[in-house]
Parts: structure tokens; sequence; C-alpha cells
């Protein structure tokens, strides 16, 4: 018997959004480094996941069809409650709610449809970023930087690297840090789903619903497990306890606020590309490589025939065992 760890990545980018690999290539550089289960979560879209799913039957991964959509956070003060800093929801700096939605095989309708509407936001919200780099006497031509993105997708990332090609700044992080964070001058918020909405919808789609990265939420710990609660009584299934924003010991901790609640435990890298130092493929919370033991899907053991295809697989072979579902495909042989 091969007591291998079963190595995954739940949580990944590609350049359907802001990743630098595309689907195909993130396929084949998730397979190169073992890993045997993938999910793409490119931001409020699933264009990559057609290609991504036939490189991976070449490949021999299994693919969870996923995706990571913001959260508006303006119906969450009440439901927040004090963060961190002591300020009510909307005034707290770089705080973010996203929400996974992983196994989504069957996008219903309105699912598409909250796909479009977060498009045309993100769209909205790029014009008015040029517009204020205008105004600020900084270099700004939307289509060299689509042509410069190679995707239809366009977020802060691909401005920052705009600004770097320009010589306005030495590197992404710097252009972060001076104009495209939050507060800072050419930071225009982009309008997030409803909460309620955006998880029906993943679950009328065949999918879980997974807080991502919970730290981003800014929540102090003492409040936190009350707002965990409330979000799994809203129907929330997981919790990505492991990602490269938290500390071991954070996730750990994490964990031990997720089990009780009977909420799912997922881990991901968070990965976008090579140019990002703190996200590897494969790799989590301090550098931890990503195996089957960071998981725990058993809270979803009783209901395994609501789900269809590899997110099936994938929860049966982590709560039941390898042998208890079919491998994952061989490997196709290219001709």
């Amino acid at each position: 018997m091969n007591d291998a760890p079963i190595l995954l990545d739940l949580h990944t980018h590609s350049t359907a959004s802001d990743g630098k690999l595309s689907p195909s290539a993130l396929v084949r550089a998730a397979a190169a480094r073992g890993i045997s289960t993938l999910a793409i979560t490119d931001h409020d879209t699933m264009d990559a996941l057609d290609e991504a799913e036939g490189e991976a039957k070449l490949q021999g991964v299994r693919l969870i069809r996923g995706i990571e959509i913001e959260i508006n956070w303006n119906e969450f003060p009440p439901i927040l409650g004090v963060l961190k800093d002591g300020k009510k929801g909307a005034g707290v700096p770089r705080r973010e709610f996203h929400l996974l939605g992983l196994g989504v095989d069957r996008p219903t309708a309105d699912f598409l449809s909250l796909m479009e509407e977060l498009r045309e936001s993100r769209n909205e919200r790029n014009l008015m970023i040029v517009e204020r780099m205008r105004e600020q006497g900084l270099p700004c031509d939307l289509d060299e930087i689509y042509a410069q993105s190679g995707s239809a997708f366009i977020g802060r990332p691909h401005f920052a690297e705009y600004l770097v090609q320009k010589k306005v700044v030495r590197d992404v992080e710097s252009a972060f840090k001076k104009f495209l964070a939050k507060g800072e001058r050419l930071f225009i918020p982009k309008r997030g789903a409803d909460f309620e909405r955006a998880l029906r919808l993943i679950k009328e789609s065949g999918g879980i619903a997974v807080l991502a990265h919970p730290t981003t939420l800014y929540v102090s710990w003492g409040h936190l497990p009350g707002i965990l609660r409330k979000l799994r009584d809203g129907g929330l299934d997981g919790l990505e306890a492991w990602h490269p924003t938290t500390s071991v010991h954070e996730s750990h901790r994490l964990v031990s606020l997720a089990q009780p609640l009977g909420l799912c435990i997922t881990a991901g890298s968070d990965f976008h590309g090579e140019g990002r130092r703190d996200r590897t493929l494969g790799l989590s919370s301090g550098n931890t490589k990503i195996t089957s033991s960071l998981f725990d899907f058993s809270p979803l053991a009783g209901s395994l025939d609501a789900f269809d295809g590899n997110l099936r697989q994938l929860i049966a072979t982590l709560v039941e065992g390898v042998a208890a579902v079919p491998p994952h495909p061989a490997p196709i042989k290219r001709e």
C-alpha cells in the first residue's frame, strides 16, 4: 500500500484573472510539483476551467472547478461587529472578505448572471482608476494595459505592472504601497457580491462555499468565533485555515475554531505566479507543504450524494481513504 501523502492545492489563479500562468500552464506546473488535485479559483470568473480541464486529463491531475468571489462588506458591520483596530465594518483598511466556491460543476443561469455583474463592476472600477491616474499626471493607456495582461480580466496587479513598465515605480510591491493598496491614491473599491446570494448560487451550482484567508477579515480573535458561528448558520461550509497570510500557529488556531462548528478545513497557496515570492504552488502557511493531512471534509461525509464529479471523489478520498474511490486518471500520453 502506498502511504505517501496526497498533495493538493485548492486555491490558485491563472491568466483568466490576475495569475501569471495560462490555465494549461498552471495545470502542468501543478503536475510537475506532484500535485494530484488542483482547484483553479480565479476572481469572479470561470473562464479558465474548460482549457484547464483538458490539460488536467492529459496530466492526470484531478481538477476542482472553482472561483473566488469578493463579498460586499456594506452588509456586514452589524454582523461582524468590532474589528481589530476597534473600528466598525466599513472603516477598516485592507480588510477583505472573499468566498471560495469549490466544485462549481453545474453553474446555473443565475450564477452566470452574477459573474457578469461582477465583471461589469470590475470594468467600471478600472475606468475610474484610469481617470484618477490621468488626473494625477500618471501615464495611462487602458488598451496597452489589456495588451500587456494578455487577458480580458484587468485588476490592480495589472495596473501595478504597467506602472513598473513605465518606470513610475521600481516593482509591483512598490506600486501597491504607493498607489494601489487600500487607502492609497489610486485605490477605488470594487462592488462585491451579496454574501447570501453568492453562497446560495455556489451551492445551487453544485459547489461548497469556503471562507478564504480568514485573517484578512481583520477581526479580533475574541470576536472571530461568534462571527464564524453566524456565517456557519448562514450556510458557510468551510474555512481556508491554511493560507500564506497566516502563520502556522494561526492556522492551527483557525482549525480549532472551525472544527467545533462543523466547518470543513481547506488549504491553498493562493498562487498567482512566480513573481510573488510569498505564494508558492503547493505550499501554504509557513511554507507548509499542502498534503491531505491539512484537510478535514468530515462534516460533508454524510452528504456525498449532493456532489458530483471530482469534488465528490475528493471528499470521499479524504474522508474515507484513498481506496474509497477510483484514483484520478493516469496521464494521457501525447502523440
